[in-house]
């Protein structure tokens, strides 16, 4: 997921504070110097940056491969399958 845009419990803007503060990381200073340098002094907007999971870099590497939607039509609401080797599309749809 990427890191909200606002702390949940305060409403202070934190969004912008995840680049920065995994720089800092990098460069080894502890989290909490990090979070001090960065001007995040409320408990609640720590705990936003320091427990966020960054899942959409890691979910990026395992996007879907075309084979697996070949057989799959995608509406409003619904996901119906078809043969492939049906030349006759509206068939699944029925």
């Amino acid at each position: 997921m990427i890191i909200p845009v606002r702390c949940f419990s305060c409403g202070k803007v934190v969004g912008d504070l995840w680049e920065r503060y995994l720089q800092l990381l990098d460069e080894g200073i502890p989290d909490g110097d990090a979070m001090d340098q960065l001007g995040c002094r409320r408990y609640c907007c720590r705990r936003m940056v320091m427990t966020h999971v960054d899942l959409i870099e890691k979910l990026l590497r395992y996007g879907p491969t075309i084979p697996m939607l070949e057989g799959i039509i995608l509406t409003d609401t619904w996901i119906y399958r078809y043969n492939s080797a049906e030349k006759d599309r509206s068939k699944a749809l029925a």
